[in-house]
């Protein structure tokens, strides 16, 4: 995947990491990681500069956003409401549950979809939930950019830095990769243990 990845940054530039970005972030499996390092890498093999490489990349990643965030929206809490009702016995979630969690993204949901942009795969994914509820688009807009532009300017600046040798930061991050979702595994095993406590 990856020569596929670096083939259309090589021959489309600036428009293809948009395209890749947005595909990204939609279909989460393509690493973001190496679109983004080899695209630094190029700011020393061409004419691309960084701020294009991270600017174009930052669209691609809001586009893809976008995307998930109108998928959410037809995800709304009324329609959960009927899954629930239909297999709320099996996945023993109530309504209850769904409104309490509407209200938390509700409330702290700006700064979740900003933190979950350094977190590989829910950073994309976060953009549903958002959906969701409902979050106001324009803090929605404001707080994915941010963290997106964030992401994209460490990434691009290290492939740039390291050069022919990018591939190197790509090793690293499938490590902190690895590292988040075993944390994430074990705090949804633990709330699961509480909630399941809770209720005995």
């Amino acid at each position: 995947m990856e020569n596929w990845l670096t083939e259309i940054m090589s021959e489309f530039g600036y428009m293809g990491i948009m395209f890749l970005i947005a595909i990204e972030n939609v279909f989460p499996p393509i690493p973001s990681e190496v679109i983004l390092t080899f695209g630094g890498f190029m700011t020393t093999t061409s004419t691309l500069s960084i701020i294009g490489v991270v600017i174009s990349a930052t669209a691609g990643s809001v586009i893809g956003a976008i995307i998930l965030y109108i998928i959410g929206l037809q995800l709304d809490v009324a329609r959960l409401e009927k899954i629930v009702d239909r297999w709320g016995h099996i996945l023993r979630i109530t309504k209850s549950d769904i409104y309490k969690a509407d209200a938390w993204f509700d409330k702290y949901g700006p700064w979740t979809v900003f933190f979950c942009r350094f977190i590989p795969l829910i950073r994309s994914l976060i953009s549903i939930p958002a959906g969701m509820s409902n979050m106001n688009v324009g803090l929605f807009l404001l707080f994915t950019t941010l963290g997106t532009f964030i992401w994209n300017v460490v990434l691009v600046n290290l492939g740039a830095s390291l050069g022919a040798s990018w591939e190197v930061i790509v090793e690293y991050m499938e490590v902190y990769s690895k590292v988040i979702y075993a944390l994430l595994i074990v705090l949804v095993l633990l709330s699961l243990y509480l909630l399941i406590k809770r209720r005995k």
